[in-house]
C-alpha cells in the first residue's frame, strides 16, 4: 500500500513538475518506469550521431550509453576504464561540442527550476551551451518542492553521496553535513541554476517515477 501511495504521489508532482518545465521552455516528459523512459529518450535522440555523457548514474543504470555504443554511436564518456589524463580532458571537451548531451540533474523544483553543482564544470558547461541538444534526466527522488529545497538538496544531500561514491572526503563525507569547506576535494565548485531553458540549445528533461542516482 505505501508503494501505491508514493507512485500516486510522485505522479502528482510530477504533472505539476512538468507543467513547471514545460511554462519556464523546457520539453519536458513524465514516465512512470525507467524502461519506458529509456524507450522516450531513444526515440526523442535517434536522429543524432555523437553523444556526450555526464557524470551520471542515472543515465547509465536506465542502460542508454550501453545501446547508444551497440548502435555505433560515438560516446564522449570520461567514464571510461583506464583513460589517460589527456584522452578524459579530450572528451570532457567534445561533451560540449557533440551533438546531443545526457545527464542528470542534482535536483529539480516542482516550480520549474534545475540545480546542478560540479566540481570541475564540465557537466554543466555542456548542459547549458554547445551541445544540439540535452536532455536531463532525473529520477522523482530528485524533486523539491520550490528552489531553496532544490539548492539545499544538491549541497546537503547530492554532493555528499556522490563525494562518497567517488570515494574522496571532503569534509561533508565524514560528517553527512555540508560545511562549505575548502577542501581541495571539494565538488560544490560550480552552481548552474537553469530557471528558464538557455537560448541557443534545445532542452529536453524526463522525469521518472522511480529513485534513480543521488
Amino acid at each position: 500500500m505505501g508503494t501505491n501511495h508514493q507512485i500516486w504521489l510522485w505522479e502528482k508532482l510530477g504533472e505539476k513538475c512538468t507543467g513547471a518545465l514545460k511554462k519556464n521552455g523546457f520539453d519536458a516528459h513524465f514516465f512512470p518506469t525507467g524502461e519506458e523512459a529509456k524507450k522516450g529518450i531513444m526515440d526523442m535522440i535517434s536522429g543524432y550521431e555523437t553523444f556526450g555523457v555526464g557524470g551520471s548514474d542515472t543515465v547509465r543504470s536506465l542502460g542508454i550509453v550501453d545501446e547508444l555504443e551497440s548502435i555505433g554511436k560515438t560516446i564522449y564518456d570520461h567514464w571510461k576504464r583506464d583513460l589517460s589524463q589527456e584522452e578524459s580532458m579530450s572528451y570532457r571537451l567534445n561533451q560540449g561540442r557533440c551533438d546531443c548531451f545526457l545527464c542528470s540533474a542534482n535536483a529539480i523544483s516542482i516550480t520549474g527550476e534545475i540545480v546542478n553543482i560540479d566540481g570541475a564544470g564540465n557537466r554543466v558547461a555542456a548542459s547549458i551551451f554547445g551541445p544540439k541538444k540535452v536532455v536531463i534526466i532525473a529520477g522523482m527522488n530528485k524533486v523539491t518542492t520550490d528552489l531553496d529545497s532544490a539548492m539545499k538538496r544538491a549541497k546537503e544531500v547530492a554532493a555528499p553521496l556522490r563525494a562518497k561514491d567517488l570515494n574522496i572526503k571532503p569534509p561533508c563525507v565524514e560528517t553527512g553535513i555540508c560545511s562549505d569547506c575548502h577542501s581541495p576535494q571539494r565538488i560544490c565548485n560550480v552552481t548552474v541554476i537553469l530557471h528558464r531553458k538557455p537560448m541557443l540549445i534545445d532542452v529536453s528533461v524526463v522525469l521518472v517515477s522511480e529513485n534513480l542516482g543521488y
